[in-house]
């Protein structure tokens, strides 16, 4: 199966590359093994040191590496740029504090003396997706090596130049060969990999199905996994919410990426007695934003990345509007060549349509109106979903009681959910388990061994 850059604002290919075959696959493993056996015995200091360098290199190449995003799945540029420099700063972040927060951890026991180490397991797969092609792989990449692993990278198969820069620029900074490599390979390889017994984890972003088919393959070969699902993210805007400051806020939770990101807000969940002023003023700030090519830093929103993602969202808004949902503004995509969906409202959005029950990956917010703050949180967990979660009100107090009743992997008051280095990153039902990012996630990857002496 061929792997394609295909650029979604015009709609033409632009590159096509040879899959690896199982030979090639293996000659890569058997690399990273020996690059272990190395890099693992390496200082703190070491790794810091060729992490700070790869740090630099992206903040000189991120126009570059930009305009790459830009070509193979769509990013405006100047968000694509901002995803590079988000993975610098993720790069000195480990770099500062891997040592620190892998320190051995001593324990008062009966022995002489007793500690907790944390030992880097080998090589840690990474399947990572198409929607931020540099940040899902470096907030896998910068904790995993700093703790001594090696990583291969089964990127995305519309991503693969992204993916070979990635490559480019950790070899660049320094790092071993084999410390870090990329696999072009199809999905249909994957599972032989994960059954290596020379591949000790897998860590994966994508889709539920994605999930559950690695989760069942690694769960099988007994191997530890991290995975960032899906979510259906709840924007919980209560009677005495800030409506301008949501309504702000809610532009680019929703609108960020085309809609593409699995914390992207989904679901906008809106006390009735404030729904109607909350609609008039997110609709003018919609009727305001610039869709168009994705290279001219004029423009907030570009094309969806597929042809197959604007069908299915095409389909989830016709469906729910057979059911009753009303359309706000756009609702079709857009007359110009590309993977153009108009920036979408559906207001009167209920239980049984898809924009409630599914999730909707494109620039379509679903607006749901409920009694009070009871009906808000019901609501919110209504979803086999727990990614993250928004609520907007003026009481502190009040939003964090309820911030412990939301299930979610993270909650934010008065702000869109985002990443951070310095946070855990995850979620729990069906959008995942484990965590990245912070300390959490540098120990993902570690064996947590104990030490006990007398």
């Amino acid at each position: 199966m061929p792997i394609q850059t295909y650029n979604p604002t015009t709609e033409e290919i632009v590159r096509t590359f040879v899959e690896l075959t199982d030979a090639e696959v293996i000659e890569k493993i058997v690399r990273a093994e020996a690059a272990f056996l190395q890099w693992k015995e390496t200082s703190f200091a070491e790794r810091a040191e060729k992490m700070k360098k790869l740090a630099v290199l992206l903040r000189e190449r991120k126009r570059q590496y930009g305009e790459l995003m830009t070509l193979e799945m769509g990013k405006p540029i100047t968000a694509a740029m901002g995803e590079v420099e988000k993975c610098a700063w993720v790069c000195d972040y480990f770099a500062d504090n891997a040592e620190k927060f892998l320190s051995p951890e001593v324990i008062v026991t009966d022995a002489s003396k007793s500690y907790v180490r944390f030992d880097p397991f080998g090589i840690v797969l990474a399947v990572m997706p198409w929607n931020f092609p540099f940040w899902q792989v470096f907030r896998f990449f910068a904790p995993a090596v700093m703790a001594g692993n090696v990583g291969l990278l089964k990127h995305a198969s519309n991503v693969p130049q992204s993916a070979m820069a990635i490559e480019a620029v950790v070899r660049d900074a320094g790092f071993p060969e084999g410390v870090f490599q990329n696999l072009l390979i199809g999905a249909s390889k994957v599972e032989a990999i994960i059954g290596d017994a020379r591949v000790k984890a897998v860590t994966l972003t994508g889709s539920e199905y994605a999930g559950s088919q690695v989760a069942m393959q690694a769960g099988r070969a007994i191997k530890k996994t991290v995975l960032e699902l899906g979510g259906s993210d709840p924007f919980i805007v209560l009677d005495d919410a800030d409506l301008s400051a949501a309504c702000d806020a809610g532009v680019m939770a929703r609108l960020q990426n085309a809609g593409q990101s699995c914390i992207a807000t989904k679901r906008f969940i809106v006390v009735a007695s404030r729904v109607e002023e909350f609609v008039t003023q997110y609709k003018a700030r919609y009727e305001k934003i610039v869709v168009g090519d994705p290279m001219d830093e004029k423009t907030q929103m570009g094309p969806l990345a597929t042809q197959k993602i604007l069908d299915d969202c095409a389909t989830q808004v016709v469906k729910s509007v057979a059911l009753g949902a009303e359309v706000v503004i756009g609702g079709s995509r857009m007359d110009r060549k590309g993977y153009f969906y108009a920036p979408t409202i559906l207001k009167n959005v209920k239980k049984g349509m898809p924009a409630y029950d599914e999730e909707v990956f494109g620039p379509v917010a679903a607006v749901i109106a409920v009694a009070d703050e009871e009906e808000a949180i019901r609501t919110a967990n209504d979803t086999p979903f727990g990614l993250g979660a928004s609520i907007w009100t003026k009481d502190v107090a009040r939003g964090e009681k309820l911030a412990t009743r939301v299930e979610a992997g993270a909650v934010f008051i008065n702000s869109m959910v985002k990443s951070d280095p310095r946070l855990p990153f995850g979620g729990i039902k069906k959008s995942g388990y484990g965590r990245e990012l912070s300390h959490y996630g540098l120990k993902e990857f570690v064996n947590i061994k104990t030490v006990w002496v007398r």
